[in-house]
């Protein structure tokens, strides 16, 4: 009742609805075949007449007898003029020479390349309407190009004008063909301006729209367009004044002007929605230069719609609310017990296991069904106590066993990295040690070389000592490197040997290495030496240690910052040592890297580093007997800390 029937009455009057408009449109359609047919009839019977009075004797007589112009002749032009409402009516011959005319021009002749004109010269009669310049009507009389002018009114929903007034005018015209006394082509040429005629339109409007072709309410209108102006329409701007000068709506401008359709729609006329039909006019040219509109106000039909659409909503709220207050009446007797079912079935899934329907007085089938419910959620609510029993026992097993998972889980992982590092490190080892090897013998073959050079040169030996002095630096330099990969592989076997000397001079030494990477960034560098005591770590084990900070710090200021290396006395546990500090003021490093920044092959760089740099240091510093930590604040920079005992 309160679905199904307003679903059905929705497309009923959807139906109807979509029904009415489309009568509406097709009685506006048949409005404007009328008109369409009526000012073709016009055409047809100013045709005809013209050639009719071409065609008469008297019209022959005085033209063949008395010649042209004469006063009897005009005056016969003159009262077939009025007889025939023509606003002109002339005779011009081939040259475009007015050769007698009903009114007085105020000029001799005419544009004479109407194709009416034209048609008439060759022999056929024509009608057509066609636009008239200003200065054409102006040709015939200045009262005619007056009557043509129109002050264009601003209107709501057309296109924007800028010309403030329109002087052209839109005009019916026809021409017949005659022959001279002289056989000469001539063409009697009669025409009536439809701006601003009013009996025009008004004719059309009482030939569609009589007293019972509309509702109570409802106004059929009709007009004339010169474009998209009104120069003759009987729709009202307010009571008394007619609407010419305004301008049709710019959506029916565009699709009957400029598209050539003919509209048939609602549409916006000057201040009201109307239900319109629109056509184009077509000139003598084939040109569309304007439009013939019928149309009526479409407010009495929506008001119509509207109290059909309330009195059938009434009727259908009037039908309910005498039968649903009885269709509940005995509805409920059936829905009561199932309400009491359906909410005993929520709270269970809610958790209340003891909701029960209750009692229910009838003994139909649905009695019996809220019975059987109630006991089987009696059942339900043993086998759940029964379920959270096994349930908590289970659980406590399986934690027991997932503790036990977890521990052997992560002694697993745990050795298993322990087992991963001593295999990449153990790799690590043979390889630099295979390197060293096999470099260490061409360096031998080298050295050896060079001094029987030495020896065969003689005293000539001594012009190229510096040459042979920097070759045996750079051999040696070789050889260190050579050790230092050693000491890396074999660490215990190659302990290297150490010296007594001051941190400053070590610092001194390391900074041109990374003196090329400072220059590359904005970073400035602040160096303290404050330091006194003698450290014993060998010289370029220290070295390796401080560039591979200072890379670290100046791969952390891509940005520039402060770079400060400082060295100072230091005792750490009751024994004298020396700390080296490298701090920086790039982005930082968090808690989590923190841990295991110190680790093998971890490293923040995942383009270029190896994650080898930091360690080598941590176990160089720490072979020593010293230690190695690291501070930092995220956004606030990092400093690396290097403590080593004095040398004893």
């Amino acid at each position: 009742m309160l679905v199904i029937l307003p679903l059905l009455l929705g497309i009923s009057l959807y139906r109807w609805n979509a029904r009415f408009d489309a009568m509406a449109i097709s009685k506006v359609n048949d409005d404007l075949t009328i008109a369409h047919q009526y000012m073709a009839r016009i055409l047809e019977n100013t045709d005809s007449r013209l050639a009719s009075v071409s065609e008469s004797a008297r019209f022959q007589n005085l033209l063949q007898q008395n010649g042209y112009p004469n006063a009897a002749f005009t005056s016969l032009l003159k009262e077939i003029a009025q007889a025939r409402q023509f606003d002109f009516l002339y005779i011009v011959d081939d040259n475009g020479r007015i050769l007698a005319s009903a009114y007085a021009t105020a000029s001799s002749s005419v544009r004479s390349s109407w194709p009416i004109i034209r048609s008439a010269l060759e022999g056929h009669s024509k009608t057509a309407v066609d636009v008239f310049e200003a200065e054409e009507l102006g040709a015939f009389s200045p009262d005619l190009a007056a009557r043509a002018r129109i002050e264009i009114v601003p209107t709501l929903g057309s296109t924007a004008a800028t010309p403030s007034q329109e002087s052209r005018g839109l005009v019916l015209h026809s021409a017949t063909a005659l022959t001279l006394p002289d056989s000469r082509r001539a063409a009697l040429v009669g025409g009536t301006l439809l701006n601003q005629n009013l009996a025009f339109v008004d004719t059309i409007n009482d030939l569609i729209y009589h007293e019972a072709g509309l509702p109570e309410g409802s106004q059929g209108t009709a007009t004339l367009f010169l474009g998209d102006i009104r120069i003759s329409t009987n729709v009202r701007l307010f009571e008394g004044q007619r609407a010419i000068g305004t301008r049709v709506s710019e959506v029916v401008r565009n699709a009957v002007l400029d598209q050539g359709r003919t509209w048939r729609d609602s549409a916006f006329v000057v201040s009201d929605w109307f239900i319109s039909a629109y056509e184009p006019i077509i000139d003598s040219y084939g040109r569309r230069v304007g439009m013939l509109y019928v149309g009526f106000l479409q407010k009495p039909f929506t008001q119509a719609k509207y109290e059909t659409l309330l009195t059938l909503a009434g009727a259908f709220l009037l039908a309910v609310a005498a039968t649903v207050p009885l269709f509940l009446i005995w509805a409920t007797n059936i829905f009561r017990p199932l309400e009491r079912m359906t909410g005993a079935i929520s709270r269970v899934e809610a958790g209340d296991l003891s909701a029960r329907t209750g009692h229910v007085k009838t003994k139909d089938e649905i009695g019996e069904v809220a019975f059987h419910l109630d006991h089987l959620l009696d059942l339900l609510q043993q086998r759940d106590a029964q379920l959270r029993h096994w349930n908590d026992e289970l659980n406590r097993r399986v934690e027991e066993r997932a503790h036990q998972l977890h521990q052997a889980t992560m002694q697993l992982e745990n050795t298993t990295k322990q087992l991963v590092m001593s295999e990449k490190l153990a790799a690590i080892g043979e390889i630099s040690a295979g390197i060293a090897h096999e470099i260490n013998n061409p360096i031998a073959v080298m050295q050896g070389n060079l001094e029987v050079i030495r020896e065969l040169m003689g005293a000539e030996a001594e012009k190229a000592k510096v040459e042979f002095r920097l070759i045996d630096q750079q051999m040696a330099r070789i050889s260190e490197i050579i050790t230092k990969l050693l000491q890396f592989a074999k660490p215990q076997e190659y302990a290297g040997y150490t010296e007594h000397y001051a941190v400053a001079a070590i610092v001194s030494d390391t900074l041109p290495l990374v003196q090329h990477l400072i220059r590359k960034t904005t970073i400035t560098l602040e160096r303290e030496d404050r330091a006194s005591r003698l450290i014993a770590m060998n010289r370029t084990e220290l070295q390796q240690v401080l560039v591979n900070l200072l890379v670290n710090a100046i791969h952390a200021m891509p940005h520039g910052g402060r770079l400060l290396l400082r060295n100072h006395d230091s005792d750490m546990d009751g024994w004298a040592g020396v700390a080296i500090e490298v701090a920086d003021t790039g982005a930082g490093i968090s808690a989590e890297v923190i841990e295991r920044v110190f680790d093998p092959f971890f490293t923040t760089k995942t383009r270029e580093g190896t994650g080898l740099g930091l360690s080598i240091s941590q176990m160089l510093v720490t072979r020593q007997g010293g230690r190695i930590s690291v501070s930092s604040e995220p956004g606030r920079g990092t400093t690396f800390l290097v403590w080593l005992p004095e040398a004893g």
